[in-house]
């Protein structure tokens, strides 16, 4: 996990982009993160929605379950900071 920002603060980071992107923005975003998803399905497999909901909705702590949270607010954090024009030419 980064340790040099917490999953909290990654959060309302996260949070306060949102709020900040526009709503052909956060359209933008989500295709792109929707790519990326595709792009892993087909280089190793389907991701069973339910596993994520099961993941999302579990109160256990484990560093698996953290290391997927940071990943993913990162995942969030970098594509709208790029979308938003914060990044030139970022890749995805």
């Amino acid at each position: 996990m980064n340790d040099l920002i917490t999953y909290d603060q990654a959060y309302d980071l996260a949070n306060i982009l949102i709020k900040k992107a526009t709503k052909d923005e956060l359209a933008e975003c989500a295709r792109l993160l929707a790519l990326n998803l595709a792009h892993h399905q087909v280089k190793q497999g389907e991701i069973a929605v339910i596993d994520t909901l099961t993941l999302l909705r579990s109160f256990e702590c484990t560093e698996e379950h953290l290391n997927v949270l940071m990943e993913g607010m990162l995942n969030l954090i970098g594509v709208l900071v790029n979308v938003c024009g914060g990044v030139g030419q970022a890749k995805h």
